[in-house]
């Protein structure tokens, strides 16, 4: 049953990236068919013609109408095999596109969740890697052409009568018991090795991860590496070998009952060819019921075999099920438009990560106004870049509420909300895109975003490249690529921040590449940016704390002062007082 809601879940899916899918699978199957039905019928109009009147001009006739058949549809069918190999293709290509704009539209925390993160991976490796869709639309293809097939075949051998195809289905029946029996211990022989595989796919995929080349040189990592994955292949290797000699024991017995089979089939036809004059058959007849039974059985065992890989297969599409059933962002209220920020409130907001029992934030309350420059500071773990995440709708509150000018923040329209945010994250990325598309995310003139490259220190460097602004970061993707210093990088990511126009602009530790004093800088200049726009800064150098209008001081996720940093530097005995103080010291000249 699970696996009937998977088929038709893919099916759904795929008729949804290509209406046309289901008509070319279903159109290509009806003219497979008929040529296996005219190779079957039309051969006994031939032979009965040599044996009996032997007309030369029906010979030609009949032979040529044999060629043609082949001609004609096998052009067809080649044609319907090319059109389906490109459609496989372009079915996989939209699958992936669906699942990436699946991935922006979940809800955050799956993405910070190991399982999900995991589930993940094996979705994208069953796609790409096991290419199980492509498999799917093949089995789909198959199905339909087979089961198309065996009906036409079970019409012409009715003809002949009932014995015929009652002794197919003893054969079949028998074939298939063994066949079933071993499908089991073939399900269960692919779900033994998957823990395996996904280990070796895990420590394969090291050596073609370029984030940690450095490290597998500097401190040879290689040898424990490539020792893994010869031992993870080693056990896949004598896995395989065991479950080869089950799989061929099975087959050679099934060949037998098929040639048990075959016999019988030839014994049976054979008796009517020679059987009472009024009743017999003609050898044309004799051909194409042996040809029909023969086709028959060969066209059952396609079937089956067909079926058994699409179950296979949809095992193997499990994870990429899973993944794609994920609900998305919860959208509320989609009329109620965030125009501007004018507050900010945590009333009483608890928060636990998922799956975790650790107290991140507990009942924490505060209230910024607009054009207030807050600092939050506390030690690592106090749940401050958690404060960011809830405030931009990554995760809802477990307890109590954040709201934005006196309305819940899940009122909100979601991406009107997210328009007024502008973050700058300590893990922030940059893409393989040119730099100004990297701020802008929009292809627009060069002299929109040149006074935001002033503004953060960069158009001297960018001013060196020869394609100024147009460059591409990173040659991996371009051998013109440029590769920016770590902070030269975020430079970049703030002036994207900048560049949005926010109202609400959040800087969560971005800094961590520069140096004290080149970190004071940004902050000052970026402070004096913003200008009347609400401001959040997190950093662990209490720099920014100086120039801001509040700091908010966490400790075990619960707020610990929020006053200037004026009036908490009174409170000598306070953490703020020992942060500050401390890393003053650090920077005190002898």
């Amino acid at each position: 049953m699970k696996a009937i809601k998977k088929f038709k879940y893919l099916l759904k899916l795929m008729h949804h990236v290509s209406p046309s899918f289901i008509f070319i699978v279903i159109f290509g199957s009806i003219f497979q068919s008929l040529q296996v039905f005219g190779n079957v019928i039309i051969p006994k109009f031939l032979i009965d013609e040599l044996i009996g009147d032997q007309n030369i001009r029906m010979i030609i006739i009949w032979a040529s109408i044999i060629v043609l058949n082949n001609l004609i549809l096998g052009f067809i069918n080649k044609t319907y095999q090319r059109i389906l190999g490109v459609k496989n293709e372009y079915v996989s290509l939209k699958v992936m596109e669906a699942m990436s704009e699946k991935i922006m539209n979940i809800e955050y925390k799956y993405l910070e969740d190991p399982y999900y993160l995991d589930l993940k991976e094996r979705a994208i490796f069953a796609v790409n890697n096991q290419s199980a869709l492509v498999r799917v639309v093949r089995d789909i293809s198959g199905i339909v052409t087979s089961i198309i097939t065996l009906f036409g075949l079970i019409a012409i051998m009715l003809t002949l009568g009932y014995q015929l195809i009652l002794i197919l289905f003893v054969g079949i029946f028998i074939s298939l018991l063994i066949n079933f029996l071993f499908m089991k211990l073939q399900l269960k022989f692919f779900q033994s090795i998957i823990p395996i595989n996904r280990k070796y796919n895990y420590y394969f995929g090291l050596t073609m991860n370029e984030t940690i080349t450095k490290d597998m040189r500097l401190y040879n990592m290689s040898p424990l590496i490539n020792n893994r994955i010869k031992v993870y292949n080693e056990e896949l290797e004598e896995s395989f070998y065991k479950f080869a000699l089950k799989a061929g024991t099975v087959n050679g017995f099934t060949k037998v009952i098929t040639a048990i089979q075959t016999g019988l089939v030839y014994l049976f036809i054979s008796s009517k060819a020679i059987g009472n004059f009024l009743n017999r058959i003609s050898i044309g007849d004799f051909t194409m019921y042996a040809n029909s039974a023969i086709s028959f059985t060969v066209t059952f065992d396609k079937l089956f075999d067909e079926v058994i890989n699409m179950f296979q297969v949809l095992s193997y599409l499990d994870p990429f099920v899973e993944f794609m059933q994920l609900p998305n962002v919860r959208l509320a209220n989609k009329d109620l438009k965030l125009e501007k920020v004018e507050t900010i409130e945590f009333r009483n907001v608890s928060f636990t990560y998922p799956k975790s029992e650790t107290i991140i934030l507990n009942d924490i309350s505060f209230k910024i106004n607009r054009g207030e420059k807050i600092a939050i500071v506390g030690l690592n773990g106090a749940g401050k870049t958690t404060v960011i995440k809830l405030l931009c709708r990554f995760y809802p509150p477990e307890s109590g509420e954040i709201l934005i000018n006196g309305i819940n923040i899940i009122e909100y329209d979601y991406e009107s909300y997210l328009h007024q945010m502008a973050v700058v994250f300590q893990d922030y990325r940059l893409f393989a895109y040119s730099i100004k598309e990297n701020i802008t995310n929009a292809d627009i003139d060069d002299d929109e975003i040149l006074e935001v490259i002033k503004q953060v220190g960069l158009d001297e460097k960018i001013s060196e490249l020869p394609m100024g602004i147009n460059s591409r970061l990173n040659k991996a993707y371009d051998e013109e690529g440029v590769e920016l210093s770590g902070g030269q990088g975020q430079k970049i990511a703030i002036a994207r921040a900048l560049y949005k126009d926010a109202s609400l602009v959040i800087l969560d530790e971005p800094t961590s590449a520069l140096d004290p004093i080149a970190e004071a800088e940004i902050y000052q200049k970026f402070n004096d940016l913003v200008q009347d726009k609400t401001a959040i800064y997190i950093s662990h150098r209490m720099s920014s704390s100086v120039f801001c209008d509040y700091v908010l001081v966490i400790e075990n996720g619960k707020i610990v002062s929020f006053d200037t940093h004026k009036n908490l530097m009174k409170e000598t005995n306070s953490l703020y007082y020992k942060l500050f103080t401390t890393q003053a010291e650090n920077y005190q000249l002898d």
